[in-house]
This record gives C-alpha cells, structure tokens and sequence, in this order.
C-alpha cells in the first residue's frame, strides 16, 4: 500500500487549516487516512504547526512519501534532519550521541532564527501602531487650530 504524508483540508471557504496525515495515496484528499500526525494553519502569522514528531519519523522511515508542502513542514520542524542523521549513525559515520548532539545545535539555531522573526514581526507593529499615533496626533492638533479660528472669527463677527 503506496503511503503519503499529506494535507487534508479543513474550515470554511477562504480561511482553511490542514490535518497532515498518513494515507494510502489512492484515497481521496480529504476521504480516509490511516494515521493523523499533526495540523497545519497557514492564517496565522508565523504559521501554526502542531507535529508528532514521532509519528511523523515513523512513517518516513517505513517509506511514507511527503507530498512538497508536507516535505517543507517537516524540513522546518526537524524530521528530515533527524532522518538524515539516522541514516549516518546506520552508515557508521558518527554514533548516536554525536547525532544527538547536532540535532540539538540544529534546533537551537533554528529557535533562535524563529524568536528573532518573532520579535522582528513584534517590532514591526509597535512601530505601526506609534507611526499611526503620531499621524493621529497631528491630525488632531491641525483640527483643534482649524475649530480655535472658527470660533475666533465667530466672536469676531458677533462683537
């Protein structure tokens, strides 16, 4: 049985999420699965992935075939680079503690890149919303000059 890691769509029209699940790759998209193995939600922003990891290196390693955006996902949580690390300690090339070791150095450099989008994306909005303030305070300061001279001249033409 031909297994594929995939999307199945979920919500409503405009506005969808995914299940990433194990299925036999002859079932349709969103028909019958054998495993489910996390969720993906492309509306937020950083994007929301909810991963087993476990599950997910299992169905790599007995042959499941990552369609392109599921083989992305998964580059991105790790499960690529702990399957490739597999293979080295199964080669021979360096011993699991080794292969432990990197692994760690890899998703400590990847949290960092991720935090610092994170608060790159925070920084953005603070400066969003303080530009939008300052524009807001100069529009009320031309209003306020605007509505003293209405009145200037209101009292000028009652006296």
């Amino acid at each position: 049985m031909p297994v594929k890691l995939r999307l199945q769509r979920h919500g409503r029209k405009g506005y969808a999420f995914y299940h990433i699940v194990a299925a036999d790759s002859r079932a349709p998209r969103d028909g019958k699965f054998i495993e489910r193995v996390g969720s993906y939600n492309p509306n937020t922003n950083p994007v929301t992935i909810i991963l087993d990891f476990e599950k997910a290196l299992h169905w790599l390693n007995v042959g499941a075939q990552p369609t392109d955006t599921v083989r992305n996902i998964l580059s991105k949580e790790g499960v690529l680079m702990k399957k490739h690390l597999q293979g080295g300690v199964k080669k021979g090339a360096f011993s699991e503690e080794e292969a432990e070791k990197r692994f760690e150095a890899w998703k400590q450099q990847k949290e960092e890149k991720i935090s610092k989008t994170k608060a790159e994306i925070e920084a953005a909005k603070q400066a969003d919303v303080k530009a939008r303030l300052a524009v807001e305070a100069e529009q009320n300061k031309e209003r306020a000059k605007l509505l003293a001279e209405k009145k200037a001249e209101a009292l000028a033409a009652q006296a």
